[in-house]
C-alpha cells in the first residue's frame, strides 16, 4: 500500500470517516493493535492497489490498525 499525503486532515475526516461520530483532531484514542495512545490528527491514509483508502494508526505501517481499531481512553 502507498501512503497518501493529506493536507487538510479535518476535511478528510469529515468526508471519509466511516462512522457517524467524527472525532476531533485533538482527541486521544488507543489503538488496540499496537496498544499505543494516539492523537487523531496524526492518522495516516494508505491506498491499496484497487484505489481503496484507509485511515490508519499513526504507527503504520509497523502497526496494521485502522480507524475501526481506535477506542476511547475513558
Amino acid at each position: 500500500m502507498k501512503e497518501l499525503l493529506i493536507i487538510d486532515k479535518q476535511k478528510y475526516l469529515e468526508e471519509n470517516y466511516p462512522f457517524s461520530d467524527i472525532p476531533k483532531l485533538t482527541d486521544k484514542k488507543r489503538c488496540i493493535h499496537c496498544d499505543g495512545i494516539i492523537t487523531v490528527k496524526d492518522y495516516k491514509v494508505f491506498v491499496d492497489e484497487d484505489g481503496e483508502e484507509y485511515i490508519c494508526c499513526p504507527n503504520a505501517p509497523e502497526c496494521n490498525g485502522a480507524v475501526i481499531d481506535w477506542i476511547d481512553l475513558d
